[in-house]
C-alpha cells in the first residue's frame, strides 16, 4: 500500500478518487481549502493548503509516494480566463515543483480530452498522438489553460520524478455536488435546451475515470497521456439516450450548423435576458462548443493500463437518478420519470 497526496480532493473527480484509493487500502492526504468534512468522511487525512501556496503543498507532500493533481475549476465563462490560467497553469507548476522537492516520485495530473480531441470534422476521432488543435482551443479559456498546465507538468518531469497525464472526456455520474460537469444534463431534464446542436461529444463515468487515474499511477509511462472515454455520439443521440432513461422528451428542432451565427444569436438572447433580469439557460460559449466534435479513441488506456469503461447508459441513468434524489432538478418542469425516482 502507498501514501498519496490528492489535490482538488473535494471536487467531483477528487471525491470519487478518494473513495477508490481508500477502498484499495492506501493512505491518502487531501490538500483542502474548504469542505474538509467531505474529504475526512472518505477516509482522508486533511492537510490545509492551496495549490498556489508552495509551502502548504510541501508540508502535505512530505512522506508521500505519489501525487494525484486534480485541483482545478470547470468554467466556460470568458471572464474567468485569468482565474483559470492562474489556477491551472501556475497552480500546476507550484504544486508539482513542491512535490518534487518533497521527494514525491510520481505525479498523475487530471487533464482533459479537450487538449487534443476537438475538431470541426465529424469523422475525426482524437488520439494521444494528435497535435493540440490550438486554433480551436485558443477560443476557450478552460481548455487553453488546461493545455498549458499539461505542458507545464511534463516540463517538470525529471529522473526520480515521473509525470503522467490522464485526459477524461466529459465526466458524468453521481455526486457532482457543485454542478461542475452535469449541468447540461440538468438543463435537459428541466427542458431548458430548446434546440439540438449539430455537434458531437464523448463522456465517461467519473467512477471509471477515478480508476483510470489510479491505474496511471501504477502503470502509466512518464511523459505519456491517457484518454478516457466510454462512447462517442452526436448531441442528438445523447438527448435520445437521456430521454430514454429519464422520460423527459428531447428537443427535436435542429440548430443550424453555423457556429458563428449560432453564437451571435446566443449572445443576443443572453443580452436581452440579462437586460430584463433573467439568467439565460445556455451561454454562447456552450452553444459554440456544441457545434464541434469531441470524439475520442480510448484504446491506448485500455491496452496500456487495462482500463475499461462501464455501460454508458448506466452512467446516464445514475446521473439522472442522483440529480433527482438530491433535489437538483425542479420536478414540476420534468415529464414522467422512466426511473421511478
Amino acid at each position: 500500500m502507498a501514501r498519496y497526496l490528492v489535490t482538488g480532493a473535494t471536487g467531483f473527480f477528487g471525491t470519487h478518487l478518494l473513495e477508490h484509493l481508500a477502498r484499495a487500502g492506501h493512505d491518502v492526504v487531501a490538500l483542502c481549502r474548504d469542505h474538509v468534512d467531505e474529504a475526512r468522511a472518505r477516509g482522508a487525512e486533511i492537510a490545509r493548503g492551496d495549490v498556489l501556496d508552495r509551502e502548504s503543498v510541501l508540508r502535505a507532500a512530505r512522506g508521500c509516494d505519489g501525487v494525484f493533481h486534480c485541483a482545478g475549476k470547470v468554467s466556460r465563462r470568458p471572464e474567468d480566463a485569468e482565474l483559470l490560467q492562474r489556477l491551472h497553469v501556475v497552480g500546476t507548476k507550484t504544486a508539482l515543483s513542491a512535490c518534487r522537492e518533497a521527494g514525491v516520485r510520481r505525479a498523475v495530473i487530471a487533464s482533459t480530452s479537450g487538449t487534443v480531441a476537438v475538431s470541426d470534422d465529424p469523422d475525426h476521432v482524437g488520439t494521444e498522438r494528435d497535435e493540440a488543435p490550438i486554433g480551436l482551443i485558443a477560443r476557450w479559456p478552460y481548455y487553453r489553460s488546461k493545455l498549458f498546465a499539461e505542458r507545464a507538468a511534463f516540463e517538470l518531469a525529471a529522473p526520480g520524478f515521473d509525470v503522467v497525464s490522464v485526459n477524461p472526456t466529459l465526466l458524468l455520474g453521481p455526486g457532482d455536488l457543485r454542478g461542475s460537469s452535469t449541468e447540461d444534463v440538468r438543463l435537459f431534464l428541466e427542458r431548458k435546451i430548446p434546440m439540438v446542436p449539430p455537434g458531437g461529444l464523448s463522456y465517461v463515468d467519473v467512477r471509471d475515470a477515478a480508476v483510470g487515474m489510479a491505474l496511471a499511477m501504477d502503470q502509466g509511462a512518464s511523459g505519456d497521456r491517457y484518454l478516457l472515454a466510454a462512447c462517442n455520439l452526436t448531441v442528438r443521440e445523447l438527448f435520445a439516450r437521456l430521454s430514454r432513461v429519464s422520460g423527459v422528451a428531447a428537443p427535436v428542432i435542429p440548430m443550424p450548423r453555423m457556429p458563428s451565427l449560432a453564437r451571435a444569436g446566443a449572445e443576443l438572447v443572453d443580452k436581452l435576458a440579462r437586460r430584463v433580469g433573467l439568467a439565460p439557460a445556455i451561454d454562447p460559449v456552450s452553444i459554440e462548443m456544441a457545434h464541434h466534435f469531441w470524439y475520442v479513441d480510448a484504446s491506448h488506456a485500455e491496452q496500456a493500463l487495462g482500463w475499461t469503461a462501464r455501460d454508458p447508459i448506466e452512467t446516464l441513468a445514475d446521473t439522472v437518478r442522483d440529480l433527482r434524489a438530491r433535489g437538483v432538478v425542479w420536478p414540476e418542469l420534468e415529464g414522467p420519470s422512466a426511473l421511478g425516482a
